[in-house]
């Protein structure tokens, strides 16, 4: 029933499309155009206020019965491409992937090519189906700033799908709470050959207390990462301040404070000056595997020869934000591989299975 090669163009379509983060207008135009000739209402709200972006939030609704559940389908417009950069794509033996100097745009444009796909379906063919109410985010990538912004008032469903995942068969159900901090180590500038010992090195300060904490895997449910460092002038000054900017996540509270109080206190005890901001950046996900969403997708993938496998993820997306508004989401897969990097690549096959199982999750 899901038209492939209809699927296929309008994946190519987008991800021709330049949309980074806050520069999504491009791809933001498309979806509205296709909404539109579907016949489906569509608003954009005012999170460019606030994201500093050149769009808003695409929020639109699909009625069903009123007796049944409705589902918020969510995938995000904006992609980590460089601003400028065209993404010149190869389509070989069903895999999409870019000509090797650029992403390829998958995270998350084959969740926007699947939730369109969808709403042709739906509409061509004539399926019942339960409300649904289509959501296109912006900012994703730059800190889930499009859904923290989103206007929900304009939001009527209880549960969500988030297309921003990896295996079809694969529903996240579990993803972590995070952290993210910004140290300043402050020192005292100072002519590196004539006068060294009158100044206070920043860079060897924060790079001492740096080389005292684990990084990366701390325990099954902790990583840490210092992502960002910046400092200095000139090779012969003494850097008079660093900049320090990382993040912490965990599935556990706990451990989320024990892990960011260690960063802390080192740099404190380290430099004899220090400055710390630590922003809680999304909260913690978590949907129990007796859900009735998640017996929903179940039941679904059992119709389509899915077998449905639950996962914990490492990773944080808008799936958190809806959750911490009161909306039940899991994240689904779309096929997208090795995101965020030059080697990205997407099966059209998977896209079609996630397309499948997405379409049975809906219909009545």
């Amino acid at each position: 029933m899901i038209n492939k090669e209809r699927l296929k163009e309008t994946f190519l379509e987008l991800v021709a499309l330049d949309s980074p983060s806050q520069l999504e207008g491009l791809a933001v135009t498309y979806v509205k155009q296709r909404l539109e000739t579907l016949g489906i209402a569509y608003e954009e709200d005012q999170a460019r206020k606030k994201t500093k972006g050149d769009s808003g939030n695409l929020i639109a609704w699909v009625d069903g019965p009123s007796d049944k559940e409705p589902i918020l389908l969510n995938a995000h417009l904006d992609t980590v491409q460089t601003p400028g950069e065209k993404v010149k794509v190869k389509f070989e033996d069903g895999i999409f992937k870019s000509d090797g100097t650029t992403i390829l745009g998958a995270d998350d444009k084959s969740g926007v090519a699947i939730i369109l796909e969808i709403l042709e379906v739906i509409k061509e063919k004539g399926i019942r189906h339960r409300p649904i109410q289509p959501v296109f985010t912006v900012c994703e990538e730059i800190g889930l700033l499009g859904a923290k912004n989103l206007d929900y008032s304009l939001i009527k469903t209880p549960w969500g799908l988030i297309l921003d995942g990896g295996s079809p068969s694969e529903i996240i159900n579990r993803a972590p709470m995070a952290n993210r901090f910004l140290i300043e180590v402050v020192g005292k500038e100072a002519h590196a050959g004539l006068h060294p010992e009158e100044g206070v090195n920043a860079i060897f300060l924060a790079s001492k207390a740096i080389g005292q904490i684990s990084w990366g895997r701390i325990d099954e449910e902790t990583t840490c990462n210092v992502g960002i460092i910046e400092g200095g002038k000139a090779t012969n000054i003494v850097p008079a301040k660093t900049i320090i900017k990382g993040e912490v996540r965990s599935h556990s509270q706990e451990k989320l404070k024990k892990q960011t109080n260690l960063i802390m206190d080192t740099f404190k005890k380290t430099s004899p000056l220090v400055n710390i901001d630590v922003i809680d950046d999304y909260p913690l996900m978590v949907i129990e595997e007796g859900h009735p969403l998640i017996k929903l997708i179940k039941e679904a993938g059992e119709k389509v020869g899915v077998e449905i496998v639950l996962k914990i993820t490492g990773g944080g997306s808008d799936a958190n934000i809806f959750n911490s508004k009161g909306i039940v989401s899991v994240i689904m897969g779309t096929g997208m591989k090795k995101v965020h990097t030059k080697e990205e690549y997407i099966d059209l096959n998977d896209m079609v299975k996630s397309a499948n199982l997405l379409l049975n999750i809906i219909a009545l």
